[in-house]
């Protein structure tokens, strides 16, 4: 066994000669394997200190332990109880997003599962249900794969928690959301998602968990939400990689 540890460890000395650890955003080196160099990291939106408590936007002032609610939240009837984010969707944020959502870099989970775990840890709970928000499968055809799944998947493995990537569906293809105002994102989504058939079992009596790669207005989480509720859901909480926040 000693034998093999050594040989192991040698091997992968030999390949991090050959092959360095770079940055996942820019390409230069790194000290460790799927990082940030110090440049990226700096302008990469981290989303820290006191954020509102139901969507994760970020609020001035300061952490006293107590939850704080931002504009949006005091006036939206959220069907979900709290929420996280874990970039702001700008500069580096915006740029990590779009190369893991239509750049296929799939490999950006990895850091991303760390990222979404920093911030949701405040809102889990022990044998949480983790879920991604589904796409329509002629999306999922064109695109291959569906990202909010990739990161419910890095996320529960980071946590140590159950994930169900099918538990609902997108019964009816809807149209993007770019353009449109927050009536009509919330129009669009209406009705749309719907529980699995073959996986309502799992969903009554259960503390879920959403994941989406990117909120705006909340209405496709809503859409989720009210679809886990519906059917007998304990709770629902959501956590996205990105958060669209205003003044940001």
């Amino acid at each position: 066994m000693g034998e093999t540890r050594v040989l192991r460890a040698g091997m992968q000395s030999a390949l991090a000669l050959l092959f360095p650890p770079q940055c996942i955003s820019c390409g230069d080196p790194t000290t460790s394997d799927f990082g940030l160099c110090g440049a990226c990291w700096r302008e990469t939106p981290f989303i820290s200190g006191l954020v509102c408590d139901r969507c994760g936007t970020p609020l001035p002032g300061e952490d006293e332990g107590r939850a704080e609610y931002c504009d949006d939240c005091m006036v939206l009837a959220r069907p979900w109880e709290r929420g996280r984010s874990a970039l702001l969707y700008k500069d580096n944020g915006r740029k990590l997003v779009l190369a893991l959502k239509h750049g296929d870099r799939l490999e950006l989970a990895r850091p991303a599962g760390d990222w979404l775990l920093r911030a949701a840890r405040p809102i889990l709970k022990p044998e949480m249900l983790v879920v991604p928000v589904p796409l329509h499968w002629t999306r999922l055809f064109r695109r291959r794969f569906n990202q909010s799944a990739i990161l419910s998947r890095a996320l529960a493995r980071c946590a140590g928690l159950d994930h169900c990537p099918d538990l609902l569906v997108r019964a009816r293809r809807t149209e993007s959301q770019d353009g449109r105002d927050r009536d009509g994102r919330f129009g669009n989504v209406a009705d749309a998602i719907r529980p699995h058939p073959r996986r309502r079992d799992r969903i009554a009596g259960r503390d879920i968990l959403l994941v989406d790669d990117v909120m705006t207005s909340g209405a496709t989480l809503a859409g989720a939400a009210d679809a886990c509720l519906g059917a007998g859901a304990a709770s629902v909480a959501v956590v996205t990689l990105a958060r669209v926040a205003k003044d940001a």
